[in-house]
C-alpha cells in the first residue's frame, strides 16, 4: 500500500473517532443517564441477577465523572449542631457545615471568631434549615437555621459555605418551630416549643403555668445587603406549644402558620395530659399588622426586645381549628391554600386562605380562645385528604401534587392540590419524618426529585451496632408513580432539608489579598514575634511547605494571640495548624488569616504541624512551640 494512501486512512478513521467521541460527549451533556448507560455497554443494560428497574434507578442517580449535582440539598444535622450539604441525584454527602457545634476537621471552635460566635454552649440542636428567598424563590445567598436548645439561630454565608453569625434569641424556650422564611426574606421566624417565664431567670412554680408561663413568636430581621440578624420585634402568645410553620407567599403573603400542640396547657404526662380535646389550632397571624404595630411604638421593652401583646393589634392573630396534635404547616406554591398535618389524625386537612379571610371579613367564629377569635372550621376548610397514619409534612412538586409523609404507616402519599384525592402511595424505610422535595417550598417547584428523611432504618445497611444510622431516599417524580432511586445513610437525626438548584448558589475560591486585615502577612520578611509585658503575639505566614517563623518561643503565663496567613492563592490548598499535647487547632483556606488565642499554661517543647496534606513535601511543614518554665 502506497504511503500516501494509508496516511490517508489513518487520518480518515482518526477523524471518524473524534467525531464518534465528540457526538458521545455531546450526548451525554444532554442526557447523563446516555453517558451512563454507554459506561455499561449500551442504553438497554442487562445485568444478571438485578431487575431492570433497579438498573434504571441506578442509572438516574449516576453523576458521570467530569460532571457535577444538579441540586445542593441542606439537611439539618439535628444534635450534631452541624449542617449536612449533599448532592442530588448522586446522594453524596458533600460537606458538613459546623454551626452549633466544635468541628476540629476545619478547627472550628478553635479560632477566635468561631469561639466567639458559640458562646458559652458546646452543642446545639439544628431542625430547619430556611434558604434566603426573592419573590418566594430561593436567591442562593444565605442558609439559616435554628437552635432548639438553646434557643439561638445561625446564618451560613452560601458564597464560602461558613456559619457567619450566630444570634441569641431572648424570651423564647425552644424555637422548634423555626425557620421559616417569608418570601422576600425580610424575616425569619421562630416560635416556642416549650412554655415558660419571661424574661429567662423569672421563676414560678410548674402549677402556675396558665397564669405565669408564655410562648413567644420572635421576627428576625435580615439585612437585604448582607445577611445580617437581628431580633425585630416579638409577639406574646398563650403557654401552647408551637411546632411546625410556614410563610404565606402570593395570595397569602404577608401572613404566618404556625401549628399548636397542648392547647390544654398541661403540665405533667403531656402523651396524655395534652391529648384530651379533639382540636388544636393552627395559629395565623398577620406579621405585616404586627411589623407595623412595632413600627408605631406598641410594644413593651422584655430583656431589650420589643415585645407585642397581639391583644392589643386586633386582627393581627385568629385561630383555625386543626386535627389534634398537628406536626407540620404548609403554604401550597400559589399560596391559596395551607395544610394540616395532624399526626394522631388519618388526614391531611386543606384550608382555604380566600375562605379564611371571608371568615375574618364576615366574623364567621365559632368562639375564641384567650381573646383570639377561632374561625368556623366548617367554612374555612376545603378537604379532609385521608393520605394514611400519622402525617407530618407536606411537600409540593409544582406540577398540582402534594406529597405527605406518613410517620406510622412509613409511606409517602401523593395527592391532587385539583380534587384532593390520593393518586399514589409509595413504601419508605423506615417512618419518615420530613421531606424535601426540589425547590419543593418555593412558588414555583421543580417537580423532579423528593428525599423521604426517614427516622429509622433498621436492616437497611451493614450492622454498626446497637445504634442504627437513619436513612434518606431518593425519589424519583418525573413519572406517574413514584420510584425510589436510591438509599444513603444518614447521621442522627435529620429533621428538614432544603434542595436548591446548584447554579443558583455561586462561591468563590480564595481569599483575596487584604493587607489590612489586622494580623496578615504576606511577604516572609514581615512574620516575626512581638512582646508587650506578658502579651506575646505572632505573625506567621504559611505556604507550600514552611512556616514563617518555624519556632516560636514563649515563657510560661504568656498569653499568645496567633494569627496564620495561608499565601497559597491556589484553590483547594488548605493549611491546618495544630500543636501537639495543646488542645489547639485550626484550619486557613487561601489567602486567609485567622487567629486564636489562648495562655501558654504548660512548660516545655511542643511541635506543631500542617493538619491538612498540602503538597509532597507536606510533612516537612512544621515548627515548635516552645514554652520556657517560670524561674528559668
Amino acid at each position: 500500500m502506497e504511503k500516501g494512501l494509508f496516511k490517508k486512512i489513518v487520518l480518515s478513521l482518526a477523524g471518524l473517532l473524534v467525531g464518534l467521541v465528540i457526538a458521545v460527549y455531546l450526548s451525554a451533556q444532554l442526557n447523563p443517564e446516555a453517558e451512563a448507560a454507554a459506561a455499561f455497554g449500551g442504553k438497554n443494560i442487562s445485568v444478571d441477577g438485578v431487575p431492570d428497574d433497579v438498573v434504571q434507578a441506578a442509572l438516574k442517580t449516576y453523576v458521570p465523572p467530569g460532571q457535577l449535582d444538579e441540586y445542593y440539598m441542606f439537611a439539618s444535622g439535628g444534635h450534631s449542631g452541624n449542617v449536612f450539604v449533599y448532592g442530588v441525584p448522586s446522594m453524596r454527602r458533600i460537606r458538613t457545615i459546623p454551626v452549633f457545634t466544635p468541628e476540629s476537621a476545619v478547627g472550628y471552635g478553635w479560632t477566635t471568631e468561631s469561639k466567639e460566635m458559640l458562646g458559652e454552649w458546646s452543642w446545639g440542636d439544628v431542625h430547619h434549615p430556611a434558604l434566603s428567598e426573592t419573590k418566594g424563590d430561593y436567591d442562593g445567598r444565605w442558609l439559616f437555621v435554628n437552635d432548639n436548645a438553646n434557643s439561638r439561630a445561625a446564618r451560613i454565608d452560601l458564597d464560602s459555605f461558613r456559619t457567619s453569625q450566630i444570634l441569641d434569641i431572648p424570651n423564647i424556650y425552644g424555637p422548634h418551630s423555626a425557620v421559616f422564611m417569608t418570601p422576600n426574606s425580610e424575616y425569619f421566624m421562630l416560635g416556642s416549643r416549650f412554655a415558660g417565664p419571661i424574661p429567662y431567670g423569672t421563676y414560678s412554680p410548674i402549677e402556675n403555668l396558665s397564669k405565669d408561663y408564655n410562648c413567644v413568636l420572635a421576627a428576625v430581621a435580615i439585612d437585604p445587603n448582607n445577611g445580617e440578624m437581628s431580633v425585630g420585634w416579638e409577639v406574646l402568645m398563650p403557654p401552647w406549644s408551637f411546632d411546625l410553620s410556614d410563610a404565606g407567599k402570593l395570595d397569602s403573603e404577608g401572613w404566618a402558620f404556625l401549628t399548636t400542640y397542648n392547647t390544654e396547657e398541661a403540665y405533667e404526662l403531656l402523651e396524655v395530659n395534652a391529648s384530651q380535646r379533639e382540636m388544636d389550632y393552627v395559629v395565623a397571624l398577620n406579621w405585616k399588622m404586627l411589623e407595623q404595630a412595632a413600627n408605631e411604638g406598641k410594644y413593651k421593652i422584655v430583656d431589650g426586645v420589643k415585645m407585642i401583646d397581639p391583644l392589643d393589634v386586633p386582627g393581627s392573630v385568629y385561630l383555625v381549628p386543626a386535627m389534634k396534635s398537628p406536626h407540620g404547616v404548609d403554604v401550597t406554591p400559589d399560596g391559596k391554600y395551607f395544610i394540616a398535618n395532624g399526626k394522631v389524625a388519618p388526614v391531611a386537612t386543606v384550608f382555604s386562605f380566600e375562605k379564611f379571610k371571608e371568615c375574618i371579613d364576615n366574623k364567621d367564629f365559632q368562639g375564641e380562645e384567650r381573646g383570639f377569635p377561632v374561625v368556623n372550621y366548617e367554612k374555612v376548610r376545603v378537604a379532609e385528604v385521608p393520605v394514611g397514619l400519622g402525617p407530618l409534612h407536606t411537600q409540593f412538586d409544582g406540577n398540582g401534587y402534594a406529597y405527605t409523609t406518613l410517620f406510622i404507616d412509613s409511606t409517602i402519599a401523593k395527592w391532587s392540590l385539583d380534587t384532593f384525592e390520593v393518586v399514589d402511595v409509595t413504601p419508605v424505610h423506615y417512618c419518615p419524618g420530613h421531606l424535601c422535595a426540589a425547590e419543593g417550598d418555593t412558588v414555583s417547584p421543580d417537580g423532579k426529585y423528593l428525599v423521604s428523611l426517614n427516622k429509622l432504618a433498621k436492616d437497611k445497611f451493614l450492622s454498626v451496632g446497637p445504634s442504627h444510622p437513619e436513612s434518606a431516599q431518593l425519589i424519583d417524580l418525573t413519572t406517574d408513580k413514584m420510584k425510589i432511586l436510591m438509599d444513603v445513610p444518614t447521621d442522627p437525626e435529620p429533621h428538614f432539608a432544603q434542595m436548591i438548584k446548584a447554579d443558583k448558589i455561586t462561591t468563590w475560591e480564595v481569599f483575596e489579598k487584604d493587607p489590612s486585615q489586622p494580623g496578615a502577612v504576606y511577604e516572609k520578611e514581615n512574620a516575626r514575634i512581638e512582646r508587650d509585658g506578658n502579651n506575646v503575639t505572632v505573625y506567621q505566614m504559611g505556604f507550600r511547605s514552611r512556616y514563617y517563623p518555624d519556632h516560636v518561643e514563649v515563657n510560661e503565663g504568656d498569653h499568645v494571640t496567633w494569627y496564620l496567613t495561608n499565601t497559597d492563592f491556589d484553590e483547594d490548598i488548605t493549611h491546618g495548624f495544630g500543636i501537639c499535647l495543646y488542645d489547639l487547632n485550626a484550619e486557613a483556606q487561601p489567602g486567609e488569616t485567622i487567629k486564636f488565642e489562648f495562655v501558654a499554661d504548660k512548660a516545655g517543647v511542643y511541635p506543631f504541624y500542617c493538619t491538612n496534606f498540602c503538597s509532597a513535601l507536606h510533612q516537612e511543614m512544621q515548627g515548635w512551640f516552645i514554652v520556657k518554665p517560670k524561674g528559668l
